[in-house]
């Protein structure tokens, strides 16, 4: 029997379990599914865990079960303020052992040891004792360091206070907010470059706030790209989720801009010209032609002597990122040296000495890089700035994507915390019948944990610095996820569990420090309880109406919606409303061939999902008995307007009529994800200078407002 069919033995499935593996799960539908045995293999040699036959898998066992009784102190312990813990210090049978606490805004403690009798334990031959100490209750939130001291040895820990919710603001509660949601890049101006930027996004929020009334604006992730083209159109697989991707900066809005010479002057406008002519184009957008205009031009502005102010921010700005930008600037520099091609072994690991040697002598270009986030950074800044003083209560909704680009600068800066060999994605379900592989290496979760999970702690505070609120793509991945070992087919994976306790204690720590509501998407195959976790820890859920239905498949009332959630009609990968309700993602997915069964039970369902919408709005007296499109559109919006919601997110692409699909979940090169340009029900381009003279975006709004009472 090959590794595919068997059923994994019990001592591979006891050390699974012990490295937090699921071997079996339940599947979308229901039926309970054992993971392969090569699989499960492959996922905890990933792990740094021998499991090659039955005789190994023991022996890893063992060295799990002592792995803790290694260390002096724990690399980190996560808490909830109030709850005091305990600490283990591991030393030599019968040494002494002390311990003390050095809080976050510099004063010490020192830990008292309690009177409890743990057996020793016997590691490589040697007797290991353990002594405990008491982490005291009454810690303020944040990250303290936890020293601890024996003969001869030493020890360094963390221990990190977390709230035990995000208190949500009562103003939120009670006014229940409601905002856009927009693809940035696909919404440009005449002032564009060819791909929405930071000075269409500050535009967008402020006509959305002062022409009617929005809240919000929830925007795709601004991560990272790759530092030269062919840039990846997905803004949901960047190459670092610590910093912005430049491909947003408003040329026009740098400063120094004022002081660049009059002949670079006019080679920027010259640069300018053929982006601006494609943004009256309904074309795919092109990336990587208006990321070549702008880097040409931002090279010139770049040169421009900086006043001792704005050059003391930039150093300021340096300090605060520190190595982390060093190490990502350095990554855009040699990448852009060598132009796609394979880089030098010796340059495998940002702490090479080959690495360094070159950083010197490219000094000047890390430099630029390093420029090119500063103004990124100030950029989102001023536009959640602008949306703020426009009178939106929130401002700018950041999305954080899951993971990143397996070859990017955080798989080469972080990669001792990601799992080698191992792919994100996400098993069969009704809406993907085939899984997802998402191509990112995930965390790997003994690695983090080593690390203190500091690197999560910075993908986070990167997330949340210019946010009034946060949207976590997928946030089961911080509970579990769905490794796929390279070369494996989507639905050939296994479930990988994580703390989530200290990963969500973490999110909600930093949330809170920046003010930033967070909203975690709580879609696919999930435990029930989760969404009960979220919420208890003051972490909004994700509601999208066109999914609810009751026990008996028929639109569910939204009185019974969450509270505690975002609700929204639809979302970035499914097509506009209309164009769902009509079925078109039926025929389209179809075309692709991704129907699982026989198609026109697909579309026999599409036009019943339909129908049973158009009654039940009928029914509650939300849409006309003569209905057209639009009146059904707008009916779906009063929908999820009348649930108790604290937020409401109405796609752009609605509002002005756009019925094409930003992605289709599961596609590659079929379908052209994330190029699509913002156009209105007959396909001719709609600028931000025009979206809010549209009649349509208008007479959904106010259905929208009215509503919502």
């Amino acid at each position: 029997m090959n590794d595919a069919a068997a059923a994994p033995s019990e001592a591979l499935s006891s050390l699974a379990r012990a490295c937090g593996l699921s071997v079996d799960y339940t599947a979308f539908n229901g039926q309970r599914v054992t993971s392969s045995v090569g699989t499960i293999r492959a996922a905890l040699a990933s792990l740094g865990v021998d499991a090659r036959d039955d005789d190994a898998c023991r022996r890893s066992l063992e060295d799990i079960e002592d792995l803790p009784w290694r260390r002096l102190v724990p690399p980190v312990t996560v808490l909830i303020q109030g709850q005091g813990t305990q600490v283990p210090v591991h030393v030599a049978d019968g040494a002494p052992a002390a311990a003390s606490l050095t809080l976050e805004h510099g004063e010490a403690l020192d830990l008292d040891q309690l009177d409890l009798y743990v057996p020793p334990r016997t590691i490589d031959g040697h007797d290991v004792g353990r002594a405990t100490f008491q982490i005291p209750a009454d810690l303020p939130l944040g990250w303290h360091r936890l020293e601890a001291a024996t003969t001869g040895r030493r020890g360094r820990g963390w221990v990190v206070v977390t709230p035990a919710r995000i208190d949500v603001a009562e103003e939120v509660r009670r006014e229940r907010p409601w905002g856009l949601a927009a693809q940035l890049y696909s919404v440009r101006s005449e002032r564009s470059w060819g791909i929405g930027d930071f000075g269409d996004l500050a535009d967008l929020c402020s006509l959305a706030a002062i022409r009617e009334g929005a809240d919000f604006m929830l925007i795709n992730p601004l991560h990272a790209a790759e530092a030269i083209p062919p840039l990846e159109p997905s803004p949901y697989l960047p190459t670092s989720r610590r910093f912005l991707n430049p491909l947003y900066i408003r040329i026009e809005d740098i400063p120094e801009v004022a002081y660049v010479p009059s002949q670079h002057r006019a080679v920027i406008e010259w640069e300018s010209e053929r982006p601006r002519r494609a943004n009256l184009e309904a074309e795919l957008l092109d990336r990587d032609a208006s990321w070549r205009a702008k880097s040409a031009a931002l090279e010139k502005i770049f040169e421009v002597p900086r006043s001792a102010a704005r050059q003391a921010l930039f150093e300021a700005f340096c300090l605060r990122e520190g190595d982390a930008l060093e190490e990502f600037a350095t990554w855009c520099a040699i990448s852009e040296a060598h132009k796609g091609l394979p880089w030098p072994e010796e340059f495998a690991s940002p702490r090479s000495h080959a690495v360094d040697a070159w950083r010197d002598e490219h000094g000047d270009r890390v430099l630029f890089y390093a420029w090119l986030q500063w103004i990124a950074d100030e950029q989102l800044g001023r536009a959640q700035a602008a949306a703020r003083s426009a009178g939106m209560s929130i401002g700018v909704m950041t999305d954080l994507a899951v993971g990143v680009h397996p070859f990017g600068a955080d798989a080469w800066a972080l990669g001792r915390v990601l799992a080698s060999g191992m792919q994100v994605g996400a098993p069969p379900d009704m809406y993907n019948q085939h899984g997802q592989n998402w191509s990112q290496p995930p965390w790997q979760p003994r690695a983090l944990e080593a690390a203190a999970y500091l690197p999560f702690r910075d993908v986070v505070r990167a997330a949340v610095r210019h946010s009034g609120a946060l949207r976590v793509d997928h946030i089961l991945g911080l509970f579990r996820q769905w490794w796929i070992p390279a070369g494996h087919q989507a639905d050939d994976g296994v479930y990988v569990n994580f703390d989530h306790e200290a990963l969500i204690g973490i999110l909600a720590l930093e949330a809170q420090r920046a003010g930033t509501i967070v909203i975690g998407e709580d879609l696919g195959t999930l435990e029930p309880w989760v969404s009960d976790y979220l919420n208890q820890r003051g972490l909004l859920g994700v509601v999208v109406a066109l999914f609810e239905k009751d026990h008996e498949g028929r639109p569910q009332a939204p009185e019974n919606y969450r509270a505690d959630a975002l609700v929204s009609v639809t979302v970035h990968d499914l097509p506009p409303t209309a164009a769902f309700l009509a079925g078109e993602h039926v025929a389209q997915r179809e075309q692709m061939g991704l129907l699982v069964g026989d198609p026109q039970d697909a579309h026999d369902a599409a036009r019943a999902d339909r129908d049973a919408m158009a009654a039940y709005l009928l029914e509650r007296g939300w849409m006309i008995e003569d209905w057209e499109e639009d009146d059904l559109v707008a009916g779906v919006h009063r929908l999820a307007m009348h649930s108790p919601a604290l937020l409401t997110a109405v796609s752009l692409t609605d509002a002005v009529g756009d019925r094409r699909s930003q992605n289709h979940p599961g596609t590659h090169n079929e379908y052209p994800n994330w190029r699509v340009p913002l156009t209105d029900k007959s396909g001719a381009v709609i600028l931000l200078d025009d979206i809010f003279d549209s009649p349509r975006l208008h007479r959904l709004l106010e259905a929208v407002r009215s509503a919502r009472g």
